[in-house]
């Protein structure tokens, strides 16, 4: 078995109280860190033998993401003696709540894992720009658009992205078949899918559409609001993070009331049902009892083979929008992104792996873009070459998105208190199911609570 953490040790880091968020508040600047030392230190240089490192590195994730990822870091450790990768992996929710514990003890894993959130972690990001600059990290073949999706907005390098993705609804081609529903166009309605939704849980007795879990927040505010008036008009939260982006908060009623009213009618799993669902391979699409799931692309190709090794066609439609003619809502951007912690004693090593894992051929041969499309040109075009039937589907999916109409700014980061406003949200929808208040209140509240971060 390959190491993990010492029980000892984990025992140890999950009594310490999760005090506070922002540990390490040190601040960080493209020179140096507050003591005048360089970012960048070689852990190495001065001494006649290599050092042994060992380095902590954490993910979360599918199955198919643990065994692809251990599978590299032993390539890694082969190809450099003198490196020691200690490696744990989690679901989604396990992650954060592990991460916490870990920011709040000063032990954050050296390698970890960040998605949009990272705003909440950002006091334990060791910034990227000096390892970039002097080379460490090598982005020769990666452009500054794709550096950018994981830089804040003073330009800092937070991490660097893991891949390409963006959202689309993966759906089974034989169940809209049997239920005699049209298959998905690139200008697809929410009343068209939920006009499917229905049909399909009628005519096969499955759900239309598995429960979004995590992403409802993203379909139905993030997206669904930008899908209203001209491209880039309105976005939920605006893009200085200083309020909102939007006046009305009726704008997010139609949705809400979509959404309770699917769960209601049985086409949609309820709140009992969804908490079933605890990656994507379990997803009621993957087990065939749902014709329709919301799905990060880069997770399609999964579970495309997961189903075609049963006899099964999935495919990948465009985001539903509010109006035929409107804004698509889709935008590509990074799926997570590797980053070193401020806690970690070998920054420069933990760094030179992240510049591995984005640049070797050989690496991303057996990652396959499960994380996403990789940054890298030369890798994206190798990967490409000999991509899978899925795979092939996910590109050419990336392709037709980027050639939507999408804004000139996009605002990569979230609002500290994102987190709270998300929760309740989901929360209030299950309130409109019950009939305990209407998809009007739960707008308004949703509104009030997003509001009130910004006072």
């Amino acid at each position: 078995m390959k190491k993990k953490l010492l029980a000892a040790f984990l025992a140890a880091t999950m009594v310490m109280g999760m005090t506070a968020c922002g540990g390490d508040t040190t601040a960080q600047g493209d020179a140096g860190t507050a003591d005048g030392s360089s970012q960048v230190e070689n852990s190495v240089a001065g001494d006649e033998e290599q050092e042994q490192i060992k380095l902590r590195m954490a993910w979360w994730g599918s199955q198919t993401r643990h065994d692809r990822t251990v599978q590299v870091i032993e390539m890694y450790e082969k190809e450099n003696p003198h490196v020691d990768i200690e490696y744990e992996f989690f679901s989604f929710d396990d992650y954060f709540t592990k991460l916490k514990t870990l920011v709040s003890s000063d032990q954050v894993w050296d390698i970890f894992q960040l998605g949009g959130n990272f705003p909440q972690y950002v006091d334990k990001i060791y910034f990227l720009n000096d390892y970039i600059d002097s080379g460490v990290i090598d982005t020769t073949n990666i452009s500054d658009a794709y550096l950018k999706i994981t830089q804040d907005t003073a330009g800092n390098q937070m991490g660097l992205s893991n891949g390409l993705n963006t959202y689309g609804i993966a759906y089974d081609v034989d169940m809209f078949k049997e239920a005699g529903v049209p298959l998905p166009t690139d200008n697809w309605t929410w009343d068209d899918y939920a006009d499917a939704c229905r049909k399909i849980s009628k005519h096969t007795g499955e759900f239309g559409t598995s429960g979004f879990t995590s992403s409802e927040f993203i379909a139905g505010c993030s997206t669904y609001i930008g899908q209203q008036g001209k491209v880039g008009e309105y976005g939920f939260f605006n893009l200085d993070l200083t309020g909102m982006g939007f006046d009305d908060y009726k704008m997010l009623t139609p949705y809400i009331q979509m959404r309770a009213d699917l769960i209601k009618e049985g086409a949609s799993p309820d709140a009992g049902a969804e908490m079933e669902i605890t990656n994507i391979e379990n997803d009621f699409l993957v087990t065939g009892e749902a014709a329709m799931t919301w799905v990060a692309v880069n997770q399609f190709p999964t579970i495309y083979d997961v189903c075609a090794a049963e006899g099964r066609t999935l495919a990948l439609a465009s985001l539903p929008r509010v109006t035929e003619n409107g804004p698509a809502g889709s935008v590509i951007q990074s799926s997570q992104m590797l980053c070193v912690s401020q806690d970690s004693q070998y920054k420069e090593e933990a760094a030179k792996f992240i510049s591995w894992f984005q640049n070797s051929e050989e690496c991303n041969n057996v990652l396959q873009g499960e994380r996403g499309i990789p940054i890298n040109d030369k890798v994206r075009e190798a990967l490409k070459a000999s991509a899978t039937a899925g795979q092939q589907e996910m590109y050419d999916y990336v392709d037709l998105v980027g050639t939507f109409e999408t804004p000139e700014k996009i605002n990569v980061l979230s609002p500290d208190g994102q987190d709270q406003v998300v929760d309740q949200y989901r929360n209030l929808i299950q309130q409109v199911v019950a009939g305990e208040i209407t998809a009007d209140e739960a707008a308004k509240k949703t509104y009030e609570a997003a509001e009130a971060i910004f006072k």
